[in-house]
């Protein structure tokens, strides 16, 4: 797995900076879970936030010495996350009319890498991982899809606890992945 990882993804010192981010949107998750009376405004403000960080961590992953094959992943990905995370920032309005919409083609955006991981891995014991890792990832986008065009609340709620729990713990294993290896 670790070679794996290695070749897709890469290893990165920054590593510790990707744990930090699974463990806050871990946090994150469950306070919005347990507490959901705070307001859709804020769960959409704190996402917008988050995303900015994990947008800035992306771009530190994929412009370090020591980037991987996967790079480009996570260039792209940073732009889009770092884009979205302003423009939900920037107006609360806005963020609370397309909030599920961000978040669904963030997820749909990582389901696509996720398969695209897989797809690469085929040869290897465990890639059958990232494709459901992928399929998840894509299907908790639909369903955000179809949480804003209903406008349920309750359902956006849900989902997004559930999305920050699930993608905090994504983040934090694939952080121990990229951690370099000491050479002696």
């Amino acid at each position: 797995m670790k070679t794996l990882i290695e070749k897709f993804w890469g290893q990165t010192r920054y590593w510790w900076v990707i744990l930090a981010a699974g463990i806050l949107m871990v946090i994150c998750g469950f306070a919005y879970w347990f507490w959901p009376v705070a307001g859709y405004a804020v769960a959409s403000q704190i996402f917008g936030w988050l995303l900015i960080l994990v947008g800035i961590v992306q771009l530190l992953v994929s412009s370090g010495p020591d980037r991987g094959r996967g790079w480009g992943w996570w260039l792209a990905g940073g732009i889009i996350d770092m884009f979205i995370g302003f423009l939900m920032v920037r107006s609360i309005v806005l963020s609370e009319a397309v909030f599920p919409y961000f978040i669904a083609f963030i997820f749909i955006f990582w389901g696509i890498s996720a398969l695209c991981s897989a797809v690469n891995q085929s040869g290897r014991r465990y890639w059958w991982l990232q494709l459901i890792n992928g399929i998840l990832l894509m299907l908790i986008g639909f369903f955000f899809i179809e949480a804003g065009w209903v406008q349920d609340m309750a359902m956006t709620s849900f989902l997004t606890s559930l999305a920050f729990i699930y993608w905090g713990f994504t983040l934090a294993m694939l952080s121990y992945d990229m951690k370099p290896v000491e050479r002696r």
